[in-house]
């Protein structure tokens, strides 16, 4: 079974830890590593190969909810900005990867696409240890958190 396909079967189950909420065109989950502390994915349901694949509602829908993602995932993380980025290359299943990045990132890596950190010894996502971001950006999404302005 293609990843994109599993994840979303997971989070249709409750067999999946990372997710942050179901949303209008899909889930919002958390990136397996945590590299960039936030980082997170939008995963539609029904999984489509492509944006292209969706007619004008569903397209409108998916795009809004990853914007609406992005700025929860900022104001939760305090994050400097957000990168969105929909590729399908190696998963050919639509998913959009949300990056927050930070004023503290290196340097050489700041200015940079977040494909040149190492994600083979990044830091793997950890309830415990990123369970209350995850459910920060869950209020912040279903409009229970102060000052919700999303």
């Amino acid at each position: 079974m293609p990843l994109i396909t599993e994840r979303v079967a997971q989070a249709r189950n409750g067999a999946n830890d990372k997710v942050i909420c179901r949303m209008a065109s899909g889930w919002a989950v958390m990136g397996d590593v945590q590299f960039l502390t936030g980082y997170c994915l939008l995963l539609p349901d029904p999984v489509v190969a492509s944006l292209n694949d969706l007619d004008t509602e569903a397209r409108t829908t998916y795009l809004l909810d990853m914007a609406r993602l992005g700025d929860a995932v900022l104001k939760a993380t305090g994050a400097l900005r957000m990168n969105y980025e929909i590729l399908g290359n190696s998963e050919p299943e639509l998913h959009c990867h949300i990056f927050p990045r930070y004023a503290t990132e290196p340097d050489d890596k700041r200015r940079m696409p977040a494909w040149f950190y190492d994600w083979k010894n990044a830091v793997p996502y950890a309830e415990d240890q990123h369970g209350a971001l995850r459910k920060a950006i869950a209020r912040l999404l279903d409009g229970s958190a102060p000052n919700e302005a999303l």
